[in-house]
């Protein structure tokens, strides 16, 4: 199971990403949203699942881990397939996505692309009383850990990069103050927006 990917963007389309890792080339699936904060040479992190299938090896990419686990619920529903899955977090936050299951409203789903009327109404019936479970089990039960995960994920992007934790942190504290709201949700953007402010100057290799 590939569970994560750090590495450097080296092209972007409309619906994916292709992440070198290590000198290989991964081809990740993603929202239009993660590939639109996504820039060529510039550093990733992806949250991922492998769908292995008898004829193809299929990557999914993800901003956070709440996304990737409700990724995977949607995947437990009858009928709904990864790439249906992934039209859903296209189309729906996951705030959004709970809210429709909380009020048994198929009405969000049945907008989505390639989603009828009856795989809308099974979401939510099977999804009941899951999303929020797999949210409380992700973000430890506070509304805020979504978003708080956002710059602990960058701060560790950064670090690994070599910039020592003091350094990163503060940089991102900084640039997350100033950055519009849809950046300081996205760990592409708000580490694109960290790697402008801190510059090669600042960088402090992190010492053993």
């Amino acid at each position: 199971m590939i569970s994560s990917v750090r590495g450097t963007a080296v092209h972007v389309d409309a619906d994916s990403v292709v992440v070198e890792v290590g000198g290989v080339g991964l081809h990740v699936a993603v929202t239009p949203q993660v590939a639109r904060a996504t820039h060529v040479g510039e550093q990733v992190l992806l949250h991922t699942t492998l769908i292995v299938r008898e004829d193809a090896l299929s990557l999914f990419g993800f901003e956070s881990r709440e996304e990737l686990a409700v990724f995977s619920q949607l995947l437990g529903v009858t009928g709904v397939g990864p790439k249906s899955a992934l039209g859903v977090l296209a189309t729906l936050t996951v705030p959004q996505i709970a809210d429709a299951v909380e009020a048994d409203d198929d009405a969000p789903f049945r907008r989505v692309s390639g989603i009828g009327p009856k795989t809308a109404k099974l979401i939510v019936v099977q999804l009941t009383g899951k999303i929020a479970a797999t949210r409380t089990a992700v973000s430890g039960g506070a509304d805020a850990g979504a978003a708080a995960s956002v710059p602990a994920q960058v701060v560790q992007a950064l670090v690994g990069l070599g910039w020592s934790e003091r350094v990163a942190a503060e940089a991102v504290e900084d640039a997350a103050a100033d950055a519009p709201d849809h950046d300081r949700g996205s760990v592409p953007a708000l580490l694109r927006l960290t790697l402008a402010a801190l510059g090669p100057a600042r960088k402090e290799p992190v010492r053993g």
